[in-house]
Order: structure tokens, then sequence, then C-alpha cells
């Protein structure tokens, strides 16, 4: 009947449509974090669009640095279990505040009405203390801190190490235990994200071989910041330059005052962070391997001016996700269609 014929195509239309919705996503609304209108990260990165599909639930991103501010609002409810080299005990509290700085941009919770929004804003963190008051630790504590990590549950691990620890020139050498400890956390099935270095010179920080991914910085306007290094092969680019975040309250060595819970920093300490938490978006949404991860970071990147400085280019979060809907998912959604067509067919004849 005709009235049928109109029912059917109209649910056809609906369905395929729904399916077609949920592979592409739509923009979240506006953080009503009071600081995210200050986080150029979100623009520049393509966030609001990528939070349209995930925001990385459960996922758990370690921060091997100088500890977290383990009560800090926009943190402590998303922390998991971690784990001190330095005092050599269970409760990695930030006395230095580079890693509660690293933790946020990373991972800080989202539309909580409070301070900032993370890349990742319903990710897990776990903190990893192998960098003391002074920002110093060895490549020894680092290297055990990613191991333990990939063998409690960590997705993505976050080296924010260029510039606050000196340690570059040693993870460079080959018999470091830094580059068989990535190694190790790859073959778990674990991204491993690292800060390029701060010295502005064509530097490699880590082996050429090890599987990291290498970030740069950036400033306001996507361009090189003028500290970054800038000659890992595998290297992508974020924002890094004045980039707000959470801070301990109490006394540190970068903040001997304290604070309000939030500081301005820049590093490309600053940016892995931000590619860390875009990361564990990309895991959210179904994409497991590491070097898949790495690879559509490396190929969605924005880089129109083709500047060598920005490596592969900005990430851009956006694409990076959507990116994870591929063929597979589109003949899925092919045979789900022709699927409706056949049965709304069968059907059809079933009522004549």
């Amino acid at each position: 009947m005709p009235t049928s014929s109109i029912s059917g195509k109209q649910a056809l239309v609906a369905s395929v449509f729904l399916l077609l919705l949920a592979s592409c996503g739509g923009a979240a609304a506006d953080p009503d974090d009071p600081l995210a209108v200050d986080q150029y990260a979100v623009d520049q990165h393509g966030m609001l669009e990528a939070w349209g599909a995930t925001t990385g639930d459960g996922v758990v991103i370690a921060i091997i640095d100088t500890g977290i501010d383990m009560d800090h609002p926009d943190l402590a409810d998303r922390i998991v279990a971690g784990h001190d080299w330095v005092d050599d005990d269970d409760i990695p509290n930030d006395e230095n505040g580079h890693g509660t700085h690293v933790a946020g941009s990373a991972a800080a919770i989202g539309n909580n009405a409070i301070g900032v929004i993370g890349m990742a804003p319903e990710a897990n963190i776990m903190p990893l203390k192998v960098l003391g008051a002074d920002g110093s630790g060895s490549s020894d504590d680092i290297a055990e801190a990613i191991r333990w990590a990939a063998d409690n549950g960590a997705d993505v691990i976050n080296l924010s190490l260029g510039g606050s620890s000196n340690l570059l020139g040693r993870i460079y050498n080959k018999v470091d235990p830094t580059n068989q400890a990535i190694e190790y956390a790859n073959d778990k099935g674990v991204v491993v994200v690292a800060a390029a270095g701060n010295d502005d010179t064509f530097l490699t920080a880590y082996n050429t071989e090890t599987p990291v991914l290498v970030v740069n910085a950036t400033n306001e306007v996507g361009e090189s910041a003028r500290f970054s290094n800038f000659g890992d092969p595998r290297a992508v680019s974020a924002a890094g330059a004045r980039i707000i975040s959470t801070a301990p309250t109490y006394p540190t060595t970068i903040w001997p005052e304290g604070s309000d819970g939030y500081e301005e920093l820049d590093g490309t300490s600053m940016a892995s962070p931000h590619v860390a938490g875009i990361a564990a978006l990309m895991i959210d949404s179904g994409i497991r391997s590491p070097s898949e991860v790495r690879d559509r970071l490396i190929d969605t990147a924005s880089n129109p001016s083709n500047d060598p400085l920005l490596g592969a280019g900005l990430v851009q979060a956006d694409r990076a996700v959507r990116s994870g809907f591929g063929l597979t998912d589109t003949v899925v959604l092919l045979v789900a269609a022709i699927g409706l067509v056949v049965a709304l067919f069968w059907r059809r004849r079933r009522t004549r």
C-alpha cells in the first residue's frame, strides 16, 4: 500500500542517516571551564570537533614527571594508582610544579565549571614521579617508570623531559635504558609521546628507531616556538607557548609562593601532553595500535607551508579521530544499508 511504501522509504533513509551521523560525529559545545577561552590549543587542534566524537573516557595516561598535586580539584577525581621513585613510595606528590602542569594539559577534568579542560577530559591520570623538586632524575628511574606504566594499565605515556630534567644527552645515548623501555611499552600496546626539547636546535633526543612520537612546540599563531627543537624525523607539533594549565596551590620550586591553581608555562614539555591527550581520544575511538595512532597523527597533521620546523605539522584532533572511520567502517555501513533494503523488500512482499 502507498502508506507502507512511504513508511519503508522513510525508515530506510532515517536508518542510513543515523548510521552516517554516528560515523561522522559533530562538534561539542564550548566547554564551561572558565579558563578554556585562554587555551588556544582548543582551536588550534580542532578539539571541539574531536570531543563531539570522543572524550577519552577511561583511557589511562601515565605522566612520567615530577609527580602531581594529588588534591588538585581539576585532577583529583581522575587520578589512578601511581608510584614515586624519588621517595620510594606510592604518593607521587609534586614538589616542583612541572608534572601538575603537564597533567592538566593532557587530562584536566572538562565541563566542571572550574579551571581548564584537558585534551582528553574524561581520561584517567597515572602519576609516576621520577624527577625531584629540582627537576632532576635518572635514566634508570625513567626507564623503570615506563615499564611500570606498561605493566599496570597505561594506554598512553607522556615524557615531558626535554626542558626540565636535562636528560636529552643521556637519552640520546644508544645504550641508555630509556629507549629500550619505550620499545617494551610499545610492544605491550602503549603509545609513547615525548617532548622534543627546548634547545632551539636540530637535535634528535631519542634513537631514530625508537617507537616514540616526538612533539615540537608552536605558538598561538601556529608557528614554531622560538625555543623548540626541530630535528626529529618522527615529529609533529602542538601548542607549547604561553600554555595555561593546572598548578599546585602549595609552594613548589617553580612557584615558591604557591598559586591559585592555574599558571602559564612555555616548553615542548607543554606541547607533548596535548598530543598525549589527543592520542587518548583516538584510543577511546577504537584505534588501539601504537603504530596506527602515531601514523594517523602524522598523516592528518596540518603543515600547509611545509615548514620543516613543524615536522609533519600541527596535530589535528578532529581529523585524527575521524580518520578512525575508514574503509572497514564504510563497508559495514554499506552492508547495513543493503540489509535494511532487503528487509524492507521482503516485509512489503509478505504484507501484500
